[in-house]
């Protein structure tokens, strides 16, 4: 029996999306739906509650303590993390976890698909163990085994990657995390702000999990070179706004025959 948690926080109109999604293509697969939302002012719980979703909210809002607060909730022993702006694919999506979920009783948790990059590690056989940024779970899109949750429960304390920070300390304890060939879409459009909150968490995240450090002269010359970026892409912009004026005012002095 598979438990489906969504993580949200005002996304209204991708929630729906995403539960009319499972409604439509999976009831036989999922047992039940549990919406974990961050105090949203829009109307998530209405859409939450016309599918038949259990709405819960979560107050003091972090990363790892969302994911623990939504397998808390949960009553089964498969537990597949979505946010919001993502929803399955392929049509046997949740079939293919939960076989690999019953072929291994070793398995901690599975790191579906969603970019060519997951496509190319899962045909490369590239294992969690030897890169688990790129092959652990992602809970955009995830599934994890709950027994084993209740054993090793998420970081509260982690800025972001507590999905990579469980993988890497379940492989430590002796289980398997695998990819699985179960294809989700990851929608999402950041405003500027939010690509700045995003990249503040993933600096911290780097630090703690990867040990990435920054010294003043990394810092100085990532700066030079989103400016470089910045100018090269502007000019590159007017270049072709300049060619399509030049093309259009010679179209209409050259127009070919009407059909």
């Amino acid at each position: 029996m598979i438990s489906v948690v969504i993580r949200n926080k005002n996304q209204e109109d991708a929630l729906e999306f995403l539960l009319k999604n499972l409604e439509g293509r999976y009831a036989d697969d999922i047992a039940e739906i549990i919406v974990v939302d961050n105090l949203s002012t829009d109307g998530s719980q209405a859409i939450s509650e016309k599918y038949g979703a259990r709405f819960e909210t979560i107050t003091n809002f972090s990363y790892g303590g969302s994911a623990n607060f939504g397998a808390e909730k949960a009553k089964h022993p498969i537990v597949v993390m979505f946010s919001a702006h993502s929803y399955p694919v392929s049509h046997d999506f949740f079939k293919l976890i939960k076989e690999k979920f019953e072929a291994n009783p070793n398995l901690a948790g599975l790191r579906c698909l969603h970019n060519p990059n997951d496509y190319r590690n899962y045909i490369n056989k590239v294992s969690a163990k030897e890169d688990p940024n790129k092959s652990g779970l992602i809970f955009s899109g995830s599934a994890f085994r709950r027994s084993v949750w209740t054993k090793h429960q998420f970081r509260n304390d982690v800025a972001t990657f507590e999905d990579k920070e469980w993988t890497v300390r379940m492989l430590k304890e002796g289980y398997d995390i695998e990819l699985v060939p179960a294809i989700f879409c990851y929608q999402i459009s950041r405003s500027k702000g939010q690509l700045f909150f995003r990249f503040k968490r993933d600096l911290i995240g780097n630090y703690q999990l990867w040990h990435q450090d920054v010294s003043f002269w990394s810092a100085s010359k990532g700066f030079l070179m989103a400016l470089l970026r910045l100018l090269k892409s502007f000019f590159v912009d007017i270049w072709y706004v300049i060619l399509r004026y030049l093309h259009t005012i010679k179209f209409l002095f050259n127009k070919p025959n009407k059909f």
